[in-house]
């Protein structure tokens, strides 16, 4: 078994792994126990009382974090030749359709979000096993398959993510980043769990929120209070 060092040490001692915490306390300790020597994230995990598995209990759905994610996130836009000004305006990182469709059937996928149109998908619907796995199709629930490109370019760059429960019932997202204030990852981490219960499953049954977890991209994960959220 690995040993621990001596900042491990000392950040699990400031974590109380009996207790659960406000949002703004959890965030609070993540900062103050992140040993990172870069600008660590700082990620959430949600245990849902789902089965991913049925249809109706999938729970999937984005959020605009009102503080961003602090990550520079690249941008493609498919799109038809009368929107690629939008879309360069709205902030894109790369815009056209064939050459970038032709570059990704030869594996390029250094991009984070691919904005595209409906009148578009047929062309992309033949990239799905380069993009399913590295989760990059887009998709109308999400908001990157629609004729507002401009805004949905917009939205993405000032923080809007997607995001879905995996096939354990957890939800994970970054909600921001270690050299953010308190206040800022607090309130990121609420404006995404509030949009989690609005999501719940006519057909989930007992309880929801089984736990949520709040931790820097190598620290110590502090749990936070669920009763609360229900």
């Amino acid at each position: 078994m690995a040993k621990l060092s001596k900042n491990r040490k000392d950040a699990f001692s400031k974590v109380d792994s009996d207790s659960t915490y406000s949002t703004l306390e959890a965030a609070k300790l993540v900062k103050e126990t992140s040993t990172e020597k870069f600008d660590a994230s700082v990620d959430i995990a949600v245990k849902l009382g789902v089965d991913p598995k049925q249809a109706n209990q999938m729970v999937r759905g984005v959020v605009a974090l009102p503080h961003g994610t602090g990550k520079s996130l690249k941008v493609l836009a498919l799109v038809s030749a009368d929107k690629e000004a939008e879309a360069k305006e709205s902030g894109a990182d790369y815009v056209g359709l064939d050459d970038y469709i032709e570059k990704i059937k030869g594996g390029w996928t250094d991009i984070d979000v691919i904005i595209t149109m409906p009148s578009i998908m047929g062309k992309i619907g033949a990239l799905g096993r380069v993009l399913g796995p590295r989760g990059l199709m887009p998709n109308p629930k999400s908001g990157t398959v629609t004729l507002e490109v401009g805004k949905a370019v917009s939205d993405v760059k000032k923080g809007k993510i997607d995001f879905k429960v995996d096939q354990f019932g957890i939800i994970h997202a970054s909600v921001g980043k270690v050299s953010f204030d308190a206040e800022k990852i607090s309130e990121n981490t609420e404006e995404l769990l509030q949009t989690i219960m609005k999501l719940r499953p006519t057909a989930s049954k007992g309880n929801y929120v089984h736990s949520i977890s709040l931790s820097s991209t190598m620290g110590v994960g502090v749990e936070i209070e669920s009763k609360s959220l229900v």
